[in-house]
């Protein structure tokens, strides 16, 4: 409001400037006109003369302390009362410009109420050549004070009205609603699950508008951000405690599938290796899950081995564990070897695999083919399944994410993922619709980790 007073008011100092010399201007042919009206009553005497006293009345009607007029060359001092021994200013308003006007103007202001002046105009309605008059400029000066107290005053209360105006436009426009947002912030800053500090969006297209809708997006996504981390934190305290107990049962597994060595069933005997191969794996699951908190991988104890045989293995335990018929094909060449983490990469490939034989509830085709180009590995998990709804897609690699297989969490591509990265590669969805799903492994060697390389990407 402030700045708006000042803006005003210095805007009417640039009218103001003008209007007073146009003030002046019209004061002093005011006074001409009155003048010229006296000098027609001298002019209708008889013998162009008046008594003394009738003179004195003229000159204070019009307030002026002589005329003179100038007709055909030839100048009659019509009135003439006491006359002041010198004149301080001449002007004469025939040829005056709106720069002389100014000065003019304000030399009076400034020069004080002793000077005398004298005024010329040519006379209005052809009453002679020029109308001469001497009058005080004191009550000239005083008109003109007046006159600037009053554009002052009419000024400051437009100013008030017009700032009062803006402030109130921009309180409703821009100040009520930042504070909203401000308040709205701060609230969801101290309480960002309380639902009630979320702010309600306006219809508004501008700026504002925007940043209304974009806090509101942003206030949805942080607090179901922070659903989904409370609940991984609870779901963490129960695999932690799920996983201690786990551990016990699973060492009692152990010591009875060791027994199953002495068995003499062939059948038997081809099993109990895997069996117990996968049992260590799970309780060392375990001991890592309880070691690191459940949230944090170790890293991987990369080794050169053969990929096929684990393949194999993985085949093995999701075909016997599914009701339908599932037709796995092992795809990867006899002698390609990997240099990875054989307990991370079996985790990763078995996770895709479930899922995809978990798809496939009347049964269908699982092929899971590797090769290596240079120093980069590449494993595809093929079905030919119904593939991943739009939804899925859209949050594919996170966990607890909408679109997750009944009954899955939606944690297996998200683990899958993270171990892949762990290893200095990544996790691909080459292609997903009606006729299957294919996935891609990239494993680089742990040379070309280390070093800092770009890992290689499929086009697919």
């Amino acid at each position: 409001m402030v700045l708006t007073i000042a803006f005003i008011l210095l805007s009417s100092v640039l009218i103001y400037v003008p209007s007073i010399a146009y003030f002046r201007l019209q004061y002093l042919n005011t006074k001409i006109a009155g003048a010229q009206i006296a000098s027609l009553a001298v002019e209708a005497a008889q013998d162009n003369t008046v008594p003394v006293y009738l003179e004195a009345e003229l000159l204070t009607n019009a307030d002026v302390l002589a005329v003179a007029l100038r007709r055909d060359s030839v100048r009659y001092l019509m009135l003439a009362g006491d006359l002041p021994a010198t004149i301080d200013a001449h002007f004469d308003l025939r040829n005056v410009g709106p720069v002389d006007a100014i000065i003019d103007a304000f030399s009076a202001l400034w020069a004080g109420d002793k000077r005398n002046i004298r005024v010329m105009n040519a006379p209005a309605h052809g009453g002679g050549d020029i109308i001469d008059i001497v009058l005080r400029e004191a009550p000239l000066r005083a008109a003109m004070i007046e006159y600037s107290w009053n554009v002052a005053g009419l000024s400051l209360l437009l100013s008030l009205f017009t700032a009062a105006l803006i402030y109130c436009t921009l309180h409703y426009m821009l100040v009520r609603p930042i504070r909203i947002l401000t308040a709205s912030m701060v609230g969801f800053r101290n309480h960002p699950e309380d639902i009630r500090r979320e702010i309600k969006p306006s219809k508004r297209h501008d700026e504002i508008g925007v940043a209304e809708r974009e806090l509101s997006g942003m206030q949805i996504a942080v607090r179901q951000s922070l659903k989904q981390k409370a609940r991984l934190a609870e779901l963490g305290t129960a695999v932690s405690k799920i996983n201690h107990d786990l551990r016990n049962i699973l060492a009692n597994v152990q010591m009875a599938s060791d027994r199953l060595l002495t068995v003499d069933d062939p059948f038997v005997r081809r099993l109990t290796p895997a069996l117990i191969s996968s049992v260590g794996r799970a309780i060392d699951l375990c001991t890592d899950t309880l070691t690191y908190g459940g949230a944090r991988e170790k890293p991987p104890r990369r080794l050169l081995f053969e990929l096929s045989p684990l393949i194999d293995e993985i085949g093995a335990s999701i075909c016997s564990t599914h009701h339908a018929p599932i037709q796995f094909h092992n795809g990867v060449p006899a002698d390609l070897q990997i240099d990875a983490d054989p307990d991370q990469i079996f985790r990763v490939i078995q996770n895709l695999g479930r899922n995809a034989v978990q798809a496939m509830d009347s049964g269908g085709t699982l092929r899971i083919e590797a090769q290596r180009v240079g120093p980069l590995v590449t494993i595809d998990v093929l079905d030919n399944g119904p593939g991943f709804s739009p939804l899925a897609r859209e949050h594919l690699f996170e966990p607890f994410a909408p679109g997750a297989s009944h009954g899955g969490s939606g944690l297996g591509l998200s683990i899958s993922r993270d171990l892949t990265r762990a290893h200095g590669g990544d996790l691909h969805l080459l292609r997903t619709g009606p006729d299957g799903t294919a996935i891609r492994i990239e494993i680089p060697d742990s040379s070309l980790s280390q070093h800092g390389y770009v890992t290689l990407r499929s086009k697919g």
